[in-house]
């Protein structure tokens, strides 16, 4: 049975741990007779907690639960670098990237699978016909938008989702790429991983999915992951 782990990096979620595995079980009974699913958190030590929250419901439900704690807020990037070198050690063929904030909805997982049958990566996008975005401000959706515009004009691959945090690759997509060479977090990291697997030549395909708003917690969103992406990207092109 081909094994999958779906890695969600966590800082001050605890509210949002619970309902969370309880989605990921639904997509446990859908898959679980084809795929063995884990999850792996990897939590930046949240001061609320979150860490003991997991530990608490780790032996709640039938899949593997697992968490790696870290020594302070060091990223989004290295948190899934971490989790990516952790997962594939313990023999994950497939790998998920989530969100912890209920902003993407578990039962993607199922279709994303599906499609790593025959592509290398899958990346759910909010910018192909049939994705949706929440109810952001004007000004959000611009900055979403032309980010993606910018990174595509920028680095020529059709990609229209660069941004976007849920996504699925095989091992040896990860494999083959020097994971210690990539340089962003946040934004800039989503974007720096679609490139680099693109530009190897591995397969790819966007399914739509409907992002969500957070309903507990803050947003990580800030300038500083904007600037970040920005400046990242010229980068990459020149590289």
């Amino acid at each position: 049975m081909e094994k999958v782990t779906i890695i969600i990096p966590t800082y001050n979620e605890k509210n949002n741990i619970r309902p969370l595995l309880e989605r990921i079980k639904e997509v446990e009974k859908k898959v679980g007779a084809k795929y063995e699913l884990s999850v792996l958190f990897v939590d930046d030590n949240s001061p609320d907690g979150t860490a003991h929250e997991i530990k608490k419901l780790k032996h709640d439900f039938e899949f593997d639960t697992q968490i790696l704690e870290r020594a302070g807020k060091l990223g989004l990037g290295t948190a899934y670098i971490d989790g990516f070198k952790k997962a594939m050690a313990a023999g994950a063929l497939y790998l998920i990237q989530m969100d912890a904030d209920l902003s993407h909805d578990p039962l993607v997982v199922g279709q994303m699978l599906e499609n790593l049958e025959i592509h290398d990566f899958v990346i759910g996008s909010r910018y192909i016909k049939g994705g949706q975005l929440p109810k952001w401000t004007l000004l959000r959706k611009l900055v979403s938008w032309g980010g993606n515009f910018y990174a595509r004009l920028i680095l020529g691959f059709n990609i229209r989702d660069y941004t976007g945090g849920f996504n699925a690759y095989s091992k040896k997509v990860l494999e083959s790429i020097n994971l210690d060479e990539i340089k962003g977090n946040g934004y800039a990291f989503q974007i720096e991983l679609k490139y680099k697997a693109k530009k190897k030549g591995f397969s790819f395909v966007e399914i739509p999915i409907h992002f969500h708003d957070r309903t507990q917690g803050k947003s990580k969103f800030s300038k500083n992951i904007f600037v970040e992406a920005f400046l990242n990207t010229l980068k990459l092109k020149f590289s």
